[in-house]
Formats: C-alpha cells, structure tokens, sequence
C-alpha cells in the first residue's frame, strides 16, 4: 500500500513537473550517473579516427565485444583508407563475417575508404557536416568519433539513450535528432560525451529494456518509470550486469554477494 502510495505521488509529481524541474532533475540524475558509473568510456577499441570510424560501421547489429573481437585482425589487414578503397571484397567479407550484415560492411568500409581517400587526402574529418556525408556515417556515428576521437562534445543517441531518456521524461521527442537537441539543450556542452557514455552505460548494465533493475537503480527516487521492472532491491540486484554488476548493488545498499557470478562477465548488449 505504502509504494503504491508512493507510485502515485511521484507520478502526479512528475506530470506537474516544468520545464526548468525537468532540466534540474535532469542535471541531477547526470551528477548520480558519473558516480555510479565512473568507468563509463567508448566501448569499441582504436586507435585513431579511422579505426573508431571503421569499428562504429562494424557495430550495427553487432555488440562492442564481438566487434572488439574481430577488428584486431582488421585494422592489421587494413591499416589506411587505401588499404580499404583497394580491398579484396571476398577477403574483406570474410573476415567482417562474424559481425553480422557482412557484406552490407563491407561495402560500407570500402566505400568510406575510397571516400576518404578521393576527398579528405585520406584522413577521417574532424567536423559533422563532413562525417556524415561519408558512406555508413549518420549522425549518430559521427557523434561518436567526434567525441572521442577529436574531442568533440556530442550527443550519441543510440537505442538505449533513446529508451532511457524517454524512460526518464528528460524528452518526449522520438526521432533521433530531435532527441540530441533536445538533451544538449539542458546540459553544458562540454559534458554531452560523457553523459553519452554513462547514459549508455546505465541502459546496458541496469535499465534494460526488457526488465530493468529498478530496486537496484541508483536513479530510483528521480525516475519516472521506476516499477517497470523489480521493485524488490535483491530481485533487482540479480539483473545487474558487467563487471561492475556487484559494486553497483552496493551502491544502493544490496548485499552484493546476491549478484550472480556470471552476471559479471555477461555480454552488455
């Protein structure tokens, strides 16, 4: 009785809400974000703008472990934008296989290096305009390496950003790009990477889209959505996932010795 109480306070609350309380709110489940997720960083390894551009198309469809797999034997193979414009398509599909829509990859990562080369003397832009007129480039993508491979604050709104942030009412916007606009507009710019990072890091390792950990989200007392999974603080705790699975049931106060051992080294989506 006494949460359902609670429930329908909080939702009459959150209905009131104005636009200056949704940016506090906002700000503030930001500030609890980086606390709960200080690890949060780019999940695809590189080493350059080129290779994050390569392993950005690779991702589609495909999770950052199992791109991370296959890359290592990539970027040896193909070092340059050259060395893709001038690629042997059946080798390239091969080794691109494993992460799925290979060929539709491949075409892609060719193109891109025949792009760069033919327009950028080879060399991946640093500016969005740029990015996204290259071949298996759109905007998210070109978010993402301009954040962390130039140091470019964006906005990177993947499904799980899309999912949490309309979980969270930070927006009621569905298409992508009014989505980043609208995030940016209530944050310092100079934070949209990180809060990128950690937003995606909390959709990958608590607010699942299926059945998120809400008895074990540190974000709990400010979210709109809270009950859409378990309430129940253990329950919830075994829903956690990562490395970091037991020390974010810690965080809000879960015996983290109930977070099961596989959920540590289970596959974040």
């Amino acid at each position: 009785m006494r949460n359902s109480l609670w429930h329908v306070t909080k939702t009459a609350a959150f209905e009131a809400e104005t636009e200056l309380g949704r940016k506090r709110r906002a700000r503030r489940m930001g500030r609890i974000l980086a606390e709960t997720h200080p690890d949060a960083h780019c999940e695809l390894d590189f080493r350059n703008p080129l290779e994050l551009a390569v392993a950005t198309i690779l991702s589609a469809q495909a999770t950052d472990k199992k791109v991370n797999e296959v890359t290592p034997k990539v970027f040896a193979q193909y070092p340059t934008a050259a060395a893709y414009a001038a690629a042997d398509r059946a080798e390239l599909e091969i080794t691109l296989k494993p992460t799925g829509f290979f060929r539709n990859k491949t075409d892609s990562v060719m193109k891109l290096g025949q792009q760069l080369v033919e327009r950028f003397d080879g060399e991946v832009p640093s500016n969005l305009p740029d990015l996204v007129s290259l071949p298996g480039i759109g905007r998210k993508t070109a978010n993402v390496i301009l954040g962390n491979a130039f140091d470019v604050p964006g906005i990177t709104v993947d499904t799980h950003f899309q999912r949490l942030v309309g979980r969270w009412r930070w927006t009621a916007e569905t298409d992508p790009v009014k989505i980043e606009h609208a995030i940016s507009a209530m944050f310092d710019k100079r934070d949209w990477t990180m809060l990128s990072h950690r937003v995606i890091f909390h959709g990958r390792r608590v607010c699942h889209a299926r059945k998120p950990a809400c008895g074990a989200c540190t974000l709990a007392k400010l979210c709109p959505s809270y009950g859409t999974g378990p309430t129940d603080p253990v329950q919830a705790a075994k829903l956690l996932k990562g490395p970091r699975a037991a020390a974010l049931a810690e965080a809000v106060g879960v015996d983290p010795s109930v977070v099961p051992q596989q959920a540590l080294t289970a596959d974040v989506p």
